[in-house]
């Protein structure tokens, strides 16, 4: 916090923060958003998810009346033209999605076929090629359970959810990006903006809410001019 007072005394022509911490410095008197002509709300989606609409709203009623604002969202729901139409004036919207999937992800299903879950998961991991893989579950209970259970069976695992204070998602994903785990069990929310190299497999274990979610989900593997392979569980 010392080091951002210290950064914003110097009126820096960019403040790029979270909600909270932006809430926090204009709170104690240290940021003044007035003074700034353009806001940009990176991954509106994910932050209405993630509880934070009400920030977002103190965060606008701080800015001046007439300004520039960008909203970035991979999706547009029911909510997010709510937004819209509460923060924007005659908005131009622009899409930049020119195909749903990466042409070099390599996409199959895992039919469990009466099989236990978990056992086709652990038999999967390992198998040869599987060096970092990237497993979605639903719940961040679900994350946890399924981390521990594949590190009780020789895997090395760790989770990452919206639950985890924000020093230990960073370790973790250091952990995941050096290789000392093998295999990282997220939720959809936590891994909004994941840019790890060398994903080797991403696993729908449950399936995804929604098509765009699938589409983010397997679009954290084959990166850039890499391959990449994207396997959703059925029952």
């Amino acid at each position: 916090m010392g080091n951002q007072i210290r950064e914003l005394r110097s009126r820096p022509t960019f403040v790029i923060g979270t909600p909270g911490r932006i809430k926090d410095h204009i709170e104690s008197g240290h940021l003044n958003l007035a003074t700034y002509q353009t806001v940009v709300l990176d991954e509106a989606d994910r932050m209405l998810d993630m509880g934070f609409i009400n920030d977002m709203r103190y965060l606008m009623s701080k800015m001046a009346p007439v300004r520039h604002t960008l909203f970035f969202s991979a999706t547009l729901s029911a909510d997010i033209e709510k937004l819209i139409h509460e923060f924007l004036r005659n908005p131009a919207r622009i899409s930049v999605k020119t195909r749903d999937t990466a042409k070099n992800i390599d996409q199959d299903v895992i039919r469990i076929q009466g099989r236990h879950k978990f056992d086709v998961l652990k038999d999967l991991l390992i198998t040869e090629g599987f060096t970092k893989t990237l497993i979605f579950a639903r719940t961040k209970h679900g994350a946890d359970k399924l981390a521990k259970a594949l590190t009780l069976a020789g895997i090395r695992s760790d989770a990452i959810h919206g639950n985890k204070a924000q020093n230990a998602r960073l370790r973790v994903l250091e952990d995941f990006k050096k290789e000392r785990v093998k295999v990282l069990v997220a939720t959809d929310v936590a891994a909004r903006g994941l840019d790890i190299s060398d994903i080797s497999h991403v696993i729908n274990y449950d399936l995804p809410a929604t098509y765009e979610d699938y589409v983010h989900r397997i679009g954290r593997t084959g990166r850039a001019t890499k391959k990449g392979k994207a396997l959703t569980f059925i029952e």
